[in-house]
This record gives structure tokens, C-alpha cells and sequence, in this order.
């Protein structure tokens, strides 16, 4: 098995009232990761891609939401959320 590159396992920051909070207050930022990867893969691609030294790693698988489009049901895709505490002083900036 390949090894995955950080770009295949961050998908993308979280930006939301709630995760702005976290960020200011407890030094901790959110990200959606692919769902395959451990707390160990998250750690370190997190650390490549922003040059930071992560303290803790918490994951959350997410369900989908059922949605409708008329008299069709479906739902959206399941997701993992990561939520990541950097060393004291470390900052992620987004844009």
C-alpha cells in the first residue's frame, strides 16, 4: 500500500463560528480528513503541511444528513471530522 501524501488526507479546514471560537480560545483547529485515516496519519499530515507541532488529535466519524429533491430520498455522504491541538504560540493561519 502507497503511502498517502498530507493533501490526500486534509481535505479541508472547518470554518465556522463554533471552530473560530476553539481556535482563539483552546489553540485547537478543524479539518475534514478522509475517512480511512488514523489519528497518526491526521498528526502528521498536519504537521508536513503547516510546519506546527500538533499536542492532541480528536476524530469524529460524521452521518450523512438525509435530504430530499422532490419525491427522491437520498443522503449526503458520510465524512470525519478532525479536531487538532497545536503547541502553545503554534497558529494556523487560513487565509
Amino acid at each position: 500500500m502507497r503511502e498517502r501524501s498530507p493533501q490526500d488526507v486534509v481535505i479541508r479546514p472547518l470554518i465556522t463560528e463554533k471552530t473560530l471560537r476553539l481556535a482563539e480560545r483552546e489553540n485547537s483547529y478543524t479539518f475534514q480528513v478522509l475517512r480511512s485515516s488514523n489519528k497518526v496519519q491526521v498528526r502528521e499530515a498536519i504537521e508536513r503541511l503547516f510546519d506546527v507541532k500538533v499536542e492532541a488529535v480528536r476524530t469524529q466519524n460524521q452521518v450523512g444528513k438525509l435530504r430530499r429533491v422532490g419525491r427522491s430520498i437520498g443522503a449526503t455522504q458520510n465524512w470525519k471530522r478532525a479536531v487538532i491541538k497545536v503547541k502553545e504560540g503554534d497558529t494556523i493561519e487560513f487565509y
